[in-house]
């Protein structure tokens, strides 16, 4: 009844898609603004006066408020092109002549809808990655490489390019083929066929990419033994953790940015330390960041990350189904005579984009609130000063924002900002506040977010 609803003859899709593209546009540029004017102040928080040096933080501010006006001028370049698909009717004309490619120069069997689609999706994304050749140079050759973070040569970069290619056609290809078989052959119950396959795919991934993809791009290489080694295996002893293997991930060969993360199977573990946060950290310090990221398995957030990602994912599917067969939003699209699964699903995503909206910001409020237990949790395990030490650290040597504006942030940030994480752990200076996690029973208040 919904999708009869829906599917009205002359329902303006094409202007109501448009609308959501340019009020989300105007309000992540409000946000924006807010933002810069943030990064214009010229003394650091009360809190990082005897943390952060004015020359740091100026410099924090400079790479903050050059990466701003890139988002806006990248923004401003992403918007020209889609509204340039949707007004000259891009994704019809493409969708045409790839069928004509495939009718002339393929073999009679290979014309149906799966190998069309194929062609069709790859030619999009061949041409939209050349599109898009411009503003990843400047992002990584002159925005980053101006503040001192880009390791890479061009020619790792255009290797790296022509990888990713390769990979999304070697994986692309039978993961768009399933992917449009089950929604042909499973009937108005697709959904529930596609949900399954979604959380097939995501356990094959999290097997796979270690093995096979990861090793493309970066070096593992076994952490050696020494202090910082048994440091961190006596942790995951102490947490039960299932770790399997300790790796060095060679980051410096593409940035100078330092991260360490954790992944595998629920029984099976690996944890990847950056070479750089090795370089750059004390080893007690590495064990404390790790501890902050154990912390976040322990408490099962990643369980309940993985939980609400499934089920957001069975809610678009099964959105999707009403959608599906909308001739009204395909014929305001250009699509009149051919109604294409995948067209109907890149449509329907553009017809989603404001619920997408709602559900970051609540994902950001849910993250952030996360990141505080994580922090907690280190602390409970003895990593307060280390882990406070480690952060501040961290921040200096990858310029992260140190403030922001509380509804910039709300809306961006899935981590709390530098000031906030301190003043949870209770830190001021060479000690720690007596204890900051809990005054008069209740917790300080969670605002904004950014990275570890």
């Amino acid at each position: 009844r919904l999708g009869q609803f829906l599917d009205r003859p002359g329902f303006p899709w094409k202007r109501l898609v448009v609308s959501f593209q340019v009020a989300q546009y105007v309000f992540e540029g409000f946000l924006s603004y807010r933002q810069y004017k943030i990064l214009q102040q010229t003394r650091p928080p009360k809190s990082l006066e005897g943390e952060v040096k004015q020359e740091t933080f100026d410099k924090s501010q400079a790479y903050g408020r050059a990466k701003a006006r890139f988002g806006l001028y990248s923004g401003v370049y992403s918007q020209i092109q889609n509204f340039g698909t949707i007004y000259f009717d891009l994704l019809p004309k493409l969708w045409d002549l790839t069928g004509t490619w495939l009718h002339r120069y393929s073999p009679q069997g290979f014309t149906g809808e799966i190998t069309h689609t194929l062609v069709f999706f790859f030619a999009y994304n061949l041409i939209t990655t050349i599109i898009n050749l411009p503003i990843a140079y400047y992002s990584t050759f002159v925005l980053e490489e101006k503040f001192g973070f880009n390791k890479s040569t061009v020619n790792l970069w255009v290797t790296d390019l022509l990888k990713g290619q390769a990979l999304a056609i070697a994986l692309g290809a039978p993961l768009l083929s399933a992917f449009l078989a089950i929604v042909q052959k499973t009937g108005n119950s697709f959904f529930y066929y596609l949900f399954l396959f979604g959380i097939g795919v995501q356990l094959f991934a999290i097997t796979i990419y270690p093995i096979a993809i990861l090793p493309l791009f970066n070096k593992l290489s076994p952490l050696k033994e020494g202090e910082l080694k048994a440091g961190v295996e006596g942790l995951a002893k102490r947490l039960d953790f299932p770790l399997k293997q300790l790796f060095v991930i060679d980051g410096s060969k593409r940035s100078a940015h330092s991260n360490a993360y954790f992944y595998g199977l629920p029984w099976k573990k690996h944890i990847v330390i950056y070479d750089t946060l090795i370089e750059k950290s004390e080893t007690q310090e590495v064990v404390a960041v790790l501890s902050h990221e154990l912390g976040h398995w322990s408490l099962s957030h990643t369980t309940k990350l993985f939980g609400i990602a499934q089920f957001h994912m069975f809610y678009v599917f099964a959105l999707f189904s009403v959608f599906i067969n909308n001739r009204s939003l395909y014929q305001s699209f250009g699509f009149h005579k051919e109604f294409p699964i995948i067209i109907g699903f890149i449509l329907f995503s553009e017809a989603l984009a404001p619920m997408d909206m709602v559900i970051k910001l609540l994902m950001n409020v849910l993250s952030r609130k996360f990141e505080f237990e994580a922090d907690e949790f280190a602390v409970k395990l003895g990593y307060s000063t280390e882990l406070a030490r480690s952060l501040i650290k961290l921040q200096i040597q990858n310029l992260s924002t140190m403030d922001a504006d509380w509804m910039y942030a709300s809306y961006h940030f899935s981590h709390p900002i530098l000031p906030e994480r301190l003043g949870a752990l209770g830190w001021s200076g060479k000690e720690k506040k007596a204890d900051p996690k809990v005054v008069n029973g209740e917790k300080p208040s969670v605002i904004t977010g950014r990275e570890l």
